[in-house]
């Protein structure tokens, strides 16, 4: 793509988001009358869209504060029908506070999903081992993400529409954080996800790239392809490890993570 096919495409995302009106996929709609791409879309154009979108919504005052990883799971990949890891952006108007409200009414099809977060308190970069993000890790979350996305139907894409959309980031909800978190098996914790009292979803971080710290190493390695690293500082989302949860007024849905307290949040319009 060209500098001005990308700056377009983020500008009519950017708009789609603001406007509740969801638009054709990329993929899709960048296509002539034979069904040929009328342009390349590669993997770096995608998150050069993600990018100039970000910078957008920079623009009009939201503040950068984290990363989330996607299609960590493979429950998540079946459920999207995708076979790799990405991320995307987090802002500080993303955020929801714990046992706070969610309201559907500007948003497209938002869905819910279950994961933990991690507060990096040290710059990681490049290549890093478990043990780094461990040592730059100061607190841990259980975390619900809430997802939306900016095409008319939310499946059947590409990795290129997905990763251009800030990988379908809508808000999301950190629980109480847990900076005393050695003696958790990160790799092992049982989960519920609830809607209204009753257990809708039930997993185990272990779902998340097997352990989530090891999503930690796989944003690294993204982020290295774009010359970037996790700045201090930075919320990560691991990703989900459940499929997620389509959202409909009046529900609370609370998360219950295995050694860390619970997470909640209500759906209003």
């Amino acid at each position: 793509m060209t500098p001005s096919d990308i700056l377009k495409w983020a500008v009519t995302l950017h708009t789609a988001r603001l406007s509740k009106l969801p638009i054709e996929q990329i993929s899709d709609s960048d296509m002539n009358d034979t069904g040929q791409a009328k342009t390349s879309f590669l993997r770096q154009d995608a998150y050069a869209i993600q990018e100039a979108g970000i910078g957008m919504r920079e623009r009009d005052g939201e503040k950068l504060i984290g990363i989330k990883m996607g299609l960590t799971s493979e429950a998540k990949r079946k459920q999207m029908d995708l076979d790799s890891p990405l991320y995307g952006e987090l802002t500080d108007k993303m955020q929801i506070p714990n046992g706070g409200n969610y309201n559907l009414s500007p948003q497209i099809h938002p869905k819910i999903e279950p994961e933990v977060a991690f507060l990096i308190g040290n710059e990681l970069k490049g290549n890093v081992s478990r043990e780094d993000v461990l040592a730059a890790t100061t607190e841990i979350y259980p975390c619900m993400e809430i997802l939306d996305s900016r095409y008319k139907q939310f499946k059947y894409f590409s990795m290129e529409d997905v990763i251009s959309d800030n990988s379908s980031s809508s808000h999301f909800v950190l629980g109480p954080g847990l900076k005393d978190f050695r003696h958790l098996d990160l790799a092992n914790l049982n989960l519920e996800m609830k809607v209204n009292g009753e257990v809708v979803q039930s997993g185990n971080t272990s779902a998340i790239s097997g352990d989530p710290v090891v999503s930690v190493i796989q944003l690294c390695e993204l982020l290295m392809e774009r010359k970037r690293c996790i700045p201090a500082g930075t919320i990560v989302l691991a990703g989900a490890a459940t499929i997620a949860v389509q959202l409909e007024e009046g529900m609370t849905v609370e998360l219950e993570m295995e050694g860390l307290e619970k997470t909640s949040v209500t759906i209003i319009e």
